[in-house]
């Protein structure tokens, strides 16, 4: 089982100056993995003219970055797991911030692609790692704290990265949207050599090993998935299915060589958990709602509304405002209230402003926008703090690596779903081949229908809610 009655160190505990640094140095890891996914899309029109390259090539430079965190964040969170948290956080950083520089410096756009990939592998040890840090360094009272925290400086690193990029390039150039991590990236590891706490001894003691089948598996049966979902902009074709039937087949080789092998990468009877099980499931399906925002928004708000690319740029940051405004705010009703209420509470919120953006925004225009997002948001931030500190109160230390990989992994998954499956949606209810010809009424009804879909698959989040807390409780009472 997953469960431990491990407790913060009491130093860590108390809230010392030690700890205090300690998440100082955890926020800035989540802001520069969230701020070197957001950065860098700003800068792809000027990159196809600088290398003398088409849309479909320099889109490599996102796609390399999410990629490696995609198909690698389970994998190195269990490596830390098994080698040391701190040690491999620090290589992390240490990847992330010279990967940067080589992105910075990059003379070509294939060695830009890779070192973008290469940057990407750092973000996606410092994304697993962090959230398993926190059972380290903060007591169960403050773990909802601790996770909001971490939630606002990736809602941060969101809604820095289009206007900081778009400042520092046409202020200096594109290499800077690279080399702003540098100096960002040196601090932070400087922070965490001196103020993480050491790695535990009985971490190398336990006689495990790391599976290399099964991470190798895992992350082509992941990188199949991906690249079949995003490959196309949109538009499904032979190659998506291809690609999709490969990660059919790869996840059944998975599971496959995971049941034999002495020290798999994953237990499949780590699903059992029904606290895991349905946080995961919720996870994927609240991302996938949340990236039709991102999706759908932007043609809603100038083909529609008919506003000026500014205002579209200042009513798309409301939510990641709101977001990194609500995060904390968030984990300390979490840790005040309870872990397993505000899931439920921050569902039905998210419940509530899906089917708002449905309804309002026809109704009232702007303003219905502005209302339904300012409900979406917090709603999201709420389940978020919730549903992150309900996994990761009670696992056990030489775990929680591995579930935080699984938890980034599962709002991943949903993110890239999300901006596939959500955009056909929308095409789909706008009933237009082309969707930047469509007319403002298609649009508006693309709007409702997307919505009306996100609000309906929240809800099936909150089934599997009610469903994890019963199994839950099922099983507490059969182990009484």
């Amino acid at each position: 089982m997953l469960k431990s009655t491990h407790t913060a160190d009491s130093d860590t505990a108390t809230g010392s100056p030690s700890a205090r640094w300690v998440l100082v140095s955890l926020s800035l890891s989540m802001l520069l993995s969230s701020l070197g996914t957001s950065i860098a899309n700003v800068g792809l029109p000027t990159l196809t003219q600088v290398f003398n390259a088409s849309f479909q090539q320099v889109q490599w430079v996102v796609l390399a970055y999410l990629l490696a965190i995609t198909t690698l964040i389970v994998s190195v969170g269990r490596l830390g797991d098994l080698i040391g948290r701190r040690r491999l956080l620090l290589a992390g950083i240490a990847l992330f911030t010279c990967a940067s520089a080589l992105c910075g410096a990059a003379p070509t756009l294939s060695l830009l692609i890779t070192a973008r990939a290469v940057q990407g592998l750092g973000a996606a040890i410092m994304m697993a790692l962090t959230m398993a840090f926190v059972g380290e360094t903060v007591s169960k009272k403050k773990t909802g704290s601790a996770m909001g925290l971490l939630g606002t400086m990736s809602a941060v690193g969101t809604a820095l990265g289009p206007s900081l990029g778009g400042v520092l390039i046409a202020g200096l150039n594109w290499r800077a949207i690279f080399f702003v991590n540098v100096p960002l990236g040196i601090v932070s590891f400087m922070l965490a050599q001196r103020y993480l706490p050491p790695d535990r001894q009985q971490q190398s003691k336990t006689g495990a090993r790391f599976d290399y089948i099964g991470t190798l598996l895992l992350a082509l049966t992941l990188s199949a998935y991906a690249l079949a979902v995003t490959l196309g902009r949109g538009h499904f074709g032979v190659l998506n299915l291809a690609l999709l039937l490969a990660a059919v087949l790869g996840m059944a080789l998975f599971v496959l060589t995971e049941a034999k092998v002495s020290s798999p990468l994953l237990r499949i009877s780590m699903f059992r958990d029904p606290v895991l099980s349905s946080s995961l499931g919720m996870n994927a399906l609240v991302s996938t709602v949340m990236m039709a925002t991102l999706v759908v928004g932007p043609f809603y708000l100038t083909r529609s509304l008919g506003l000026s690319d500014v205002m579209v740029g200042l009513l798309m940051s409301v939510g990641p405002v709101i977001s990194a405004c609500s995060g904390i705010v968030a984990g300390r009703i979490v840790d005040r209230i309870g872990a397993q209420r505000m899931v439920i509470a921050g569902l039905i919120a998210m419940t509530t402003g899906a089917f708002a953006l449905a309804l309002l925004p026809s109704l009232f225009g702007i303003a219905g926008y502005v209302a339904a997002i300012t409900i979406l948001t917090p709603g999201y931030q709420l389940f978020q703090a919730a549903n992150n500190t309900a996994v990761m109160l009670d696992i056990r230390p030489e775990q929680r690596g591995l579930v935080s990989g699984m938890l980034n992994l599962s709002r991943n998954l949903g993110l890239i779903t999300g901006a596939s499956f959500m955009g056909a949606v929308f095409a789909f209810a706008s009933a237009s081949s082309d969707i930047r010809m469509a007319a403002p009424d298609a649009i508006a009804d693309g709007m409702r229908v997307t919505f009306m879909v996100a609000g309906v698959m929240v809800v099936g989040a909150l089934v599997i809610a009610g469903i994890g807390r019963v199994l839950a409780r099922r099983g507490l009472d059969s182990g009484n």
